[in-house]
């Protein structure tokens, strides 16, 4: 047996947090009765509702899509514009595991796992993501070491990063940067280089841990395999040790 909230928050329909409070305002019933009482455990048989939507026990399923521009990371889109869930023919609830921006293309990962996403997305965990920018400008080895070190973002700092020029243009005046960081703060990688007064012109995740975007074109995507997804979940629990 598991406590109502973290069987709420591993079906993905929401954090767990917001289980708790969805359980204290009363919108959760097991077998028909409203439940209030924070970890209250239930079992596979036990029928959870939360919000008047019955918890479906489906089978866990792990995508790995390369998203292209102008495609929303998120399950709708209130402007109608195409999301990374209108990409991929699966009838279950999945869901992406952080951000990606309109913008910026990619490796983004969507589950119906609510511990796995959770994992994946915690800072702690430290989970590498991999960037490749062309930026506006050359980048110098003073701006590189600042980015290495981290920068002041909404009033926090970010965690040391791994940078790499890959290739400098200097007659279009332009760089090809490669970041790796392993937070996931909105728009985080962009935020970082106008720190250095440089534009981000194009961006796009090429690596999220071991995985990279080799043999997915844009748009395209395939299924983790089970020892995929237990080298993540190993490498997020082995990292998030204190």
């Amino acid at each position: 047996m598991e406590r109502l909230q973290k069987i709420i928050a591993k079906s993905g329909v929401t954090s767990r947090r917001k289980a708790e409070n969805l359980i204290t305002e009363g919108k959760v019933k097991v077998n028909g009765e409203v439940v209030l009482t924070l970890g209250t455990k239930v079992n596979e048989n036990d029928t959870i509702e939360v919000d008047g939507i019955i918890i479906s026990k489906e089978d866990k399923v792990y995508y790995l899509l390369n998203k292209p521009r102008e495609v929303i990371a998120a399950v709708t889109d209130d402007k109608n514009r195409r999301t990374v869930i209108d990409l991929i023919k699966d009838d279950r609830r999945i869901y992406p595991v952080g951000r990606l921006d309109y913008d910026t293309t990619g490796l983004i990962i969507l589950t119906n796992d609510g511990d796995f996403a959770n994992l994946m997305m915690h800072p702690r965990n430290e989970i590498d993501k991999c960037y490749v920018a062309k930026i506006a400008g050359i980048l110098t080895p003073r701006e590189q070491m600042t980015l290495k070190n981290g920068v002041i973002i909404d009033g926090v700092k970010t965690k040391r990063a791994r940078v790499k020029v890959r290739k400098i243009d200097k007659e279009a005046n332009t760089s090809i940067v490669e970041i790796t960081i392993h937070e996931g703060k909105n728009h985080q990688v962009r935020k970082m280089f106008e720190k250095v007064s440089h534009e981000v012109l194009k961006l796009k995740r090429e690596k999220i841990a071991f995985l990279s975007t080799n043999g997915l074109k844009s748009g395209e995507y395939r299924k983790l395999n089970h020892k995929e997804v237990a080298t993540l979940y190993s490498l997020a629990k082995s990292k998030g040790v204190q």
